[in-house]
């Protein structure tokens, strides 16, 4: 009689990290004395106690903003709204910080005048829409010897942009290949 052992497997422990807030809430603070803010009382210096007990009188919360400050700089205000506008910030900012993005735009040495016009037209585009424009020429074997028309073709891009944009790195050569970096004019 044979007869099956089954093992019984150990889940892993999950163990909670602490995450600590960036801003101390109404029992959290710790200190005797604070700096009290708030919209319709002056700023003062008075107890913990005191700063908890005007908070909680407008049904509010009393966050501590400032820890370094001595004493720390306290205010009274909604935490859960405070909480939603400083997420809201950062996602703004993430959402500015990732519209500079760099557009590539790859160039033949030998290429014709509609070809041409088609990416200047795409690099009007991009500088159009605040993107930073990195064209460049690969050389490819033979065409190593038409490095001059490869500057040449740049240098003619650099003239048909310079109402859309400024140039930022002048054509060298890196390589095997020739860049230059165009990037948006800023509107004042």
């Amino acid at each position: 009689m044979n007869s099956i052992v089954v093992k019984k497997r150990k889940l892993p422990v999950r163990i909670a990290s602490k995450v600590e807030e960036p801003y101390r809430v109404n029992e959290k603070i710790t200190g005797d004395r604070v700096r009290l803010v708030c919209d319709g009382i002056e700023s003062r210096e008075c107890s913990l106690k005191e700063a908890l007990q005007v908070a909680s009188d407008m049904n509010l919360d009393l966050v501590e903003i400032s820890r370094n400050s001595n004493p720390p700089v306290c205010k009274v205000l909604n935490y859960s709204k405070f909480k939603y506008q400083q997420k809201k910030k950062q996602k703004e900012v993430k959402l500015n910080a990732s519209k500079n993005s760099v557009k590539e735009i790859k160039l033949g040495p030998n290429m014709g005048e509609h070809d041409f016009e088609f990416k200047l037209r795409h690099a009007i585009e991009f500088l159009n829409s605040k993107c930073v424009v990195k064209m460049y020429i690969h050389f490819v074997g033979r065409t190593m010897c038409f490095k001059d028309n490869g500057e040449i073709l740049l240098r003619r891009f650099i003239e048909a942009l310079k109402d859309y944009g400024k140039v930022e790195k002048e054509p060298q050569m890196e390589g095997k290949r020739m860049f230059m970096v165009i990037s948006p004019k800023s509107k004042l």
